[in-house]
């Protein structure tokens, strides 16, 4: 299927990941047919180095930002501090939007982060190929 983000759309999300570590970083992606039209960089209310929990001020204004622009939720993204761009058992189980794609920014290697998607669905986790233009 694809999902593609521009080039600033990608570095936002490097940025805001290495702007929150040692913690992890977290946000939605917003757009229409597979193609992201805003990153919203949140708050993780968890402050923490090995989990996230979207922020439900800054996740309700994003959300009413999408109803008003028309767009939908393409994507959560997070980071990994210290593990590769795959998805963690807690990941897997607090899946709860089958529709969106699961974005890990990987810091494991902070000279070279990666990104990589996911769909997530029962359990089950299938790489999504991200492209960026």
């Amino acid at each position: 299927m694809g999902f593609s983000l521009r080039p600033e759309q990608r570095a936002e999300m490097v940025r805001h990941a290495d702007s929150e570590y040692p913690n992890e970083a977290c946000g939605l992606i917003a757009g229409l047919d597979g193609r992201a039209e805003k990153v919203f960089p949140m708050r993780n209310s968890e402050e923490s180095p090995v989990t996230y929990v979207i922020d439900s001020k800054d996740q309700f204004q994003a959300f009413s930002e999408m109803e008003e622009q028309g767009w939908k939720l393409l994507g959560i993204y997070h980071s990994h501090t210290h593990t590769p761009a795959y998805p963690s058992p807690t990941d897997v189980r607090l899946a709860a939007y089958p529709d969106a794609l699961y974005l890990i920014v990987s810091l494991q290697n902070r000279e070279e982060p990666e990104i990589k998607a996911y769909r997530i669905n029962n359990g089950t986790i299938s790489e999504e190929r991200i492209v960026v233009e």
